[in-house]
Parts: C-alpha cells; structure tokens; sequence
C-alpha cells in the first residue's frame, strides 16, 4: 500500500467520553469537511450503542490497516479492540482504562510499522488511567514512552497547542505552580525551543520559524525587581538559541504577546509553564486548536479538549477540533513525505 492511501489511525480515547461521539459525527460529515481516511481503533460495539444514542445512522465495518481507505466512503473503518466490560456514556470506570491504553498502543505500534500514516488520539481521562495504575503525568509522557522503547532512543515529547491564531508550547507540562522555577532550566528552554524549531521546519513548512520566548515572571522579571529566572534562565537560553541560528527573542511580558499586533511577529510562542501557553491558545481557538507533540518519530495530534463525560451520548460534543486535528495530522503527514 502506498502513503497515498494509508489511513491515519486514531484512538477511541476513554470510551465512556465523547470521543466515540465526535468520531461519528467527524465521519458523517466526511464528504462535506473532506476529511482524510482514518482508522479508528476501539470496540466497534460503543460506537454501535453510542450511535444509536445520537440517532445516528452510521455503517461501522471492522477492517485492518490495509482495507480501512478503500471501506472508508461508506463505512467507518474500525479496528477492533474489546473493552471487556460495559461502557455507559458519561460514567467512567476505571474497567474501560487497560483498553484506553491498548488502543493508544496499538496506534503508535501501527503507525511506526508503516501501516498508518500518523496518529490521532481522541481524549483520555488520566484520573481514570491513574487508578489503574498508569504511571505517566499524561498522553505526552506516555507517547515518549511508547517511542522510546519501541526505537531505543531517547525521546524528548514537546508539546505545541496550534490553531489559526496561535502556535503556543509549555516547556514545562503536567507539574504544579509552586514546581516550576525548580524545574525551568537554561537546557530545557534550549532543548524544548531547538525541537520545536526543527519540527515546524521539517512538518510544518517553515523554513525559518520565529520563537517567541516567554518570560516567566510579571513584565518578565522587571530587570530583576520581580524575580530573577527571566535573567538568569531564560536570557541565557535565548542568547544559545540565537548563537546556534535559532530565530529566538525575549524574554517578553506574557500579558502583552497574545494580541493581534503581537502575534503577527512571530510563528510561535515558547510559555514557561502549561497555562500560560494554554488559556491564550484555547482563548483564541477553543474549537479549532490542535494538541500536538513534537519531538517524536511520527506524527501524533489530539483534539484541545477533555473527555467532557457530561456531554457523551446527548448529541452536544462538537467534532470541530478532532476536525482540525485529522485535518493537520494529514498536511503534517504529506509534507514530511514530500520532504523524502
């Protein structure tokens, strides 16, 4: 099979969340959004009950990798995985978690085999994962994991929230407030900005990004006068950047870099910690943002959103950002080929 028609695979996510509900609706729109030919990989029984729950009339067919592209203008493609117990919409059960996470390996397995064009991971609930003993902070740590064991590399997961308004990366992650002037060091910023640089050159299409580098601190430190990482972390990082050809500049006051002047001076924005990069990049698209990890060997995307149990089974959910998130795995997965 040629990349042409691979499909991308995408990962049911909790099953009990509106994951199964926003990849029925992403399919029943297929035609009119032009979407890419995707796998899904889960129990084809919660998407059939779950169907039925939305009033939706949806063909599902189990298939593989091989026959997913050519079943996909009239059925859903799904790879079957059993969950082995029931699933209600909006009722998690820690039952559900071992199959949560089989899917996502599977789609990693897939697509580092070839088999898949890239993957796409509906949302998880880690509270969910963590009682049954799953011991990553979330997706992005456990996809480093799964990289860096099936590879023998070491893998350093960056993650990027990018939209039509806004490209924005934490360098620190899934760690309390009080943790990160502790764990924000000169090597991270460098290493984090070094990856991100690289991965919107080589999937992205710019050749020559430009970072801008958040300060962590109000009016980024003031000089010194309001704390001192900005001077002495952050600063540094940016001068190694620019030594090393890296298009890197700041550190700037993150009350003043979200707006629209300011946006149109740079391709992205390296945040110190989750919310800083996170509440202006679902601010500024909460629908049509992407999750995005950079840093591995294949390309993986995620909607900008949570499981929402709240809203499974109702028909409410939106499928917009797991829209845009089949939507940018597909471009990102040509223009890496093209580059071959």
């Amino acid at each position: 099979m040629t990349d042409a028609v691979l499909p991308l695979a995408l990962s049911q996510g909790d099953p009990s969340g509106i994951g199964p509900d926003i990849a029925l609706q992403a399919f029943a729109h297929r035609a009119a959004l032009d979407l890419p030919a995707f796998l899904y990989i889960g129990d084809p029984e919660v998407l059939k009950v779950r169907a039925r729950q939305l009033d939706m009339s949806v063909s599902i067919a189990e298939t593989d990798c091989e026959g997913a592209t050519a079943l996909f203008a009239d059925a859903l493609p799904v790879l079957p995985l059993p969950t082995g117990s029931d699933v209600l919409a909006g009722k998690p059960h820690v039952a559900n978690a071992r199959g949560t996470i089989a899917a996502i390996e599977t789609a990693v397995q897939l697509t580092l085999a070839g088999r898949t064009r890239a993957v796409v991971t509906n949302p998880i609930a880690k509270s969910v994962l963590y009682e049954a003993g799953f011991g990553f902070p979330g997706h992005t740590e456990f996809l480093a994991d799964l990289a860096t064991r099936a590879t023998g590399q070491p893998v350093v997961p960056v993650m990027m929230l990018a939209g039509p308004k806004l490209r924005a990366v934490p360098v620190t992650i899934h760690i309390p407030i009080k943790d990160v002037p502790e764990a924000l060091t000169e090597d991270l910023i460098v290493e984090t900005c070094r990856i991100v640089a690289a991965d919107l050159a080589s999937r992205f299409g710019l050749a020559h990004p430009r970072l801008a580098v958040a300060g962590l601190n109000p009016h980024a430190g003031e000089g010194g006068a309001i704390g001192t990482e900005d001077e002495d972390l952050i600063r540094p990082a940016i001068r190694r950047l620019r030594d090393a050809g890296i298009d890197a500049f700041g550190p700037l006051p993150a009350d003043t870099m979200f707006h629209n002047e300011a946006r149109t001076r740079y391709d992205v924005a390296i945040c110190m910690y989750h919310d800083q990069a996170l509440i202006p990049a679902k601010a500024l698209g909460f629908d049509d943002s992407v999750n995005v990890t950079l840093g591995l060997p294949f390309i993986r995307t995620s909607p900008d959103h949570g499981t929402a149990f709240g809203l499974a089974g109702t028909g409410l959910a939106r499928e917009q950002s797991l829209v845009a998130a089949l939507k940018m795995a597909d471009a990102m997965s040509r223009f890496s080929k093209d580059r071959t």
